[in-house]
């Protein structure tokens, strides 16, 4: 029988509070309480607006300028070239729709890989309605972008290029640096969604040949609701929000200064001792779950893959059942994406890998975080036995058929 672990924490009727252990941290991380410090002084005495000339708004102008360099030094970029937006989803729509249509006297050619994020994949599919012609890029059965494909797609009219850096579902890392060289050894600049990878993998801008870059707040333990577009240089890109004419003109609305502030902070949470020990957790946590329990299949790569990243199929089950059920026992883990898991669809991503759509709706990601033990790793291991044993006595599915 699996032990259940607890907090010394009384609720009102008297019972002990079960502990949760959350392994949900791709979807969203925690704030952590060094960022929320940060933070409170822009909720409550510095309410300055940072266009504002007066001495409230010169110090909200000097905290968010500040976080501006802290934040752009971690991905060695100019930080007059660092663009805050409401998050990811924006920083991608931005990218995306704000590039093809300041350069469509360029060219109408956009590609993207076909194991985007939705928030790539719907302004792709949007500028196709509106007369761009969208190519989607072939990955191989761990994720990881075909070069010849990328090679052969690109055409004298291909403005743009967007491949995810680390996919937000099965954790392959692609290698954006060959990428972006190939971009641009044709005249083609390159986008990357970074909000997996940021803090957890090496981005260095320059070095790697990155035009423009996603990265938000929330994945590393920051603010939900803010995140950034590095825009490179010399890149002619048009607003997608129009007003007050904020970040030079390029993205209207107030700075949201408390959540700045906290996103700067939050870049300081992770360390790599904590990529280390998360990628160790990660290791061992597949290990126990390949060897301990039949008919399962890890999804992406061994090596190459998000520190805190475990996906794995669970045959002749309901991905769905097993989330339900371990959220009973006091675990938070996804059935993929938590942006799209309302969705009765098969992930894209695990199809476009090869999964098979019967095999892809029986997948559970498993994120790690920094505060996650291996005494969590175990528990939540020896529930998943059972649980899959449970389910599996259920199932008129014989093993072997699927």
């Amino acid at each position: 029988m699996v032990k259940k672990i607890v907090k010394n924490k009384k609720l009102e009727n008297g019972t002990e509070d079960p502990k949760r252990i959350y392994l949900d941290n791709a979807a969203t991380t925690a704030l952590s309480p060094k960022v929320f410090e940060a933070m409170k002084p822009y909720l409550q005495n510095l309410c300055g607006n940072a266009s504002s000339m007066h001495s409230e708004g010169m110090q909200a102008k000097q905290a968010l300028e500040e976080a501006r360099a802290r934040i752009a030094q971690k991905i060695n970029a100019n930080p007059t070239r660092l663009f805050f937006t409401s998050g990811g989803t924006e920083s991608n729509n931005w990218a995306l729709k704000g590039f093809a249509l300041a350069n469509k006297d360029r060219g109408n050619h956009i590609i993207v890989s076909s194991i985007e994020h939705d928030s790539v994949l719907e302004p792709a599919a949007w500028l196709a309605k509106q007369g761009f012609k969208v190519s989607y890029l072939k990955v191989d059965s761990n994720g990881f972008v075909d070069l010849q494909d990328l090679q052969n797609q690109i055409v004298e009219k291909t403005l743009l290029v967007s491949v995810i850096h680390a996919n937000n579902e099965i954790g392959t890392i692609q290698d954006i640096e060959k990428i972006a060289a190939i971009c641009h050894s044709r005249n083609v600049f390159f986008h990357t969604d970074a909000c997996q990878s940021f803090m957890k993998c090496r981005i260095d801008v320059e070095k790697q040949g990155i035009d423009m870059l996603t990265i938000n707040g929330h994945k590393i333990y920051g603010p939900k609701g803010i995140g950034a577009l590095y825009v490179k240089q010399g890149i002619k890109i048009v607003p997608l929000l129009h007003g007050g004419g904020h970040e030079l003109g390029l993205r209207s609305g107030t700075e949201n200064v408390p959540s700045i502030a906290g996103f700067a902070e939050a870049t300081e949470i992770i360390t790599e001792k904590d990529v280390e020990r998360m990628q160790k957790l990660r290791d061992y946590m597949i290990d126990r779950i390949s060897n301990e329990i039949r008919e399962t299949i890890l999804n992406g790569p061994v090596n190459n893959r998000l520190c805190n990243n475990v996906n794995i199929i669970f045959k002749r089950i309901e991905g769905e059942s097993i989330l339900l059920r371990l959220n009973a026992l006091g675990i938070a883990v996804s059935t993929g994406s938590a942006c799209s898991s309302h969705s009765l669809k098969p992930s894209h991503v695990l199809l476009a890998i090869g999964v098979k759509p019967e095999l892809a709706h029986g997948s559970i990601r498993f994120s790690l975080g920094i505060e996650t033990t291996k005494e969590d790793i175990d528990y939540t291991v020896d529930c998943v036995k059972k649980v899959v044993a449970d389910l599996r006595e259920m199932t008129p599915i014989r093993e072997g058929e699927l």
